[in-house]
Parts: structure tokens; sequence; C-alpha cells
């Protein structure tokens, strides 16, 4: 069960909470790994929004995540805009090292984004991608040994030269996805630069190109500074996020000791860049 972590004094009104977002959007995500899915953040998200003893001033969203798996980035952008709306509770993004493809879904959540000058953020596309191991296989000596019920069951076969139809036909997935994307930008990011030669291409941005073109809001590097400048001295951060259990903890300290977690990290990253945000 979901915990939230707290710096109030007993009585304290003037509350702002804070939601992590951090690692790759995996439609599965390992227990206690970096990265995170609609079913990971779903009960703190409700926590932060919880309006029963106190209303927040607003949540924020610390994002810093480089994509993965569109629905879920989609799942969790509809479920924050949803709580907001229903709580009638502003919502504000902060951007970190990077909000890029689908982190960058999840920034639009935000009613507004902030930047660090040197957050990388767009990259507002979708992509497949793949090995081609037709001649491996070959000089391996295997034979590779499929059959399906339905000519199309299994698209873009690794072990087989590519098709012109299936690329076509996986082609048509992305441009699809990547206007889903494009008309999101223009809904909640209105003044943004439409006639900017790169902005829908999949480009990326350092934090002051995104402010300039309208991908962000502003310049911002101190969250609580800000929180305090909008919402008064006063003003207390309320942190959510799940708890630590004993497994999670000694993954952290594994990641720090072990070389073959990172291997395992950057494959998975592999993986997800396969298909997705």
């Amino acid at each position: 069960m979901n915990r939230i972590r707290s710096y109030l004094p007993w009585g304290a009104k003037n509350v702002v909470r804070i939601v992590r977002l951090e690692g790759i959007i995996n439609s599965e995500s390992r227990r206690g790994g970096k990265g995170f899915n609609f079913q990971k953040v779903e009960k703190h998200l409700g926590k932060a929004f919880d309006t029963k003893k106190i209303k927040p001033k607003a949540v924020c969203l610390e994002i810093n995540s480089r994509g993965g798996s569109a629905v879920q980035s989609n799942l969790i952008y509809q479920r924050i805009r949803a709580l907001s709306k229903e709580n009638d509770v502003p919502v504000m993004t902060f951007a970190e090292d990077t909000a890029a493809s689908g982190g960058y879904w999840l920034a639009m959540a935000g009613d507004e984004i902030f930047v660090d000058p040197n957050s990388i953020i767009g990259n507002i596309g979708a992509l497949h991608g793949g090995f081609g191991m037709e001649e491996t296989i070959k000089k391996l000596g295997l034979e590779w040994r499929l059959i399906t019920a339905g000519e199309n069951k299994f698209r873009m076969d690794p072990f087989k030269p590519q098709k012109k139809e299936d690329v076509a036909f996986i082609q048509n997935i992305l441009d699809q996805i990547h206007s889903n994307f494009i008309n999101l930008v223009k809904e909640r990011r209105p003044k943004i630069d439409v006639n900017h030669k790169t902005v829908f291409t999949g480009d990326i941005f350092t934090g002051g190109d995104a402010v300039s073109i309208g991908l962000a809001d502003g310049i911002c590097s101190d969250m609580k500074a800000l929180c305090v400048e909008r919402f008064g001295k006063d003003v207390k951060l309320e942190r959510c996020e799940p708890p630590k259990g004993f497994w999670s903890k000694m993954q952290d300290f594994g990641s720090e000791a072990r070389i073959e977690l990172s291997m395992n990290e950057a494959l998975e990253e592999l993986a997800v860049k396969q298909q997705g945000l």
C-alpha cells in the first residue's frame, strides 16, 4: 500500500503534493525496478489528488523519462487530467534531465511545464525497431520453424527478409500514434509554434529552446522556490511515493555494485525502443 512521506506539521493547510515519474514507461515494470507504468503509479496519483482532509494548492509532477509505451503514457496522462478536473487541483510539471517522447506526453498532463535550461524536451514521434538475422541464422546452421494460423499473425519475422507490405503495415501504425501525439500537443500547448520546421519530426530540444518554441512555459531549476513564490512562504511540500521494501532497497544497493544490472537496464531500454514512444 502506498504511503505519503510528509514534511507537514499537524494542521498545515497550504500544501503542494509531489509525484515523481522516473524511468522507462513499460507495460510491465519489474518490482523495485526504475521503470513504471499505470498500475505502478495509480495509487499514489490518487493520494496526491486526495482532498478529503486537505485540498492541495497544486500537484507537481517531477518527470525524468525518455519515454516507452504509448499506451501506458496515455493511461497515466488521462488519469492525471481526470483527477485534476474532478478535484479542481491544478498540475505543474517540472522536467529534470529528460522529458522526451512518452516522457513529454506525461509532461503535458501539467497545466504548466517548467524545465531546466539543460533539460532534453520533445522527441515527438513514434518508432519500431529490431534486428534482421536471416543471414546470421544461416551461418549458425539453424532452422527457424514457425507455424501460424493467419497469414499476418507474425509480421516482421527477424529470421526472414523484410517484406514491403509488413513495413507499410507498421508504418501505418506508427503514423497513427504520431498523429495522436501531435494532436495532443496542439491541444495542450496552444501557443506552440506549429510552423517550426522540426518540432513534430521527433527532434529534441534543450530547455531554453523548448520555451521559445512553446513546448514549455518557463525555466525553473528550483521547484520549492517557485512554490513559495506562488503559494506563500508557509507552503509545505508533501511527497507522494510508494514505500520502498526490503527487495527494492537491495536492488538499489545492487545497482551500485553489480555491472550486470546496468547491462540488463540497457537491454530493457533497447527492447522498449523497438516499439513505442
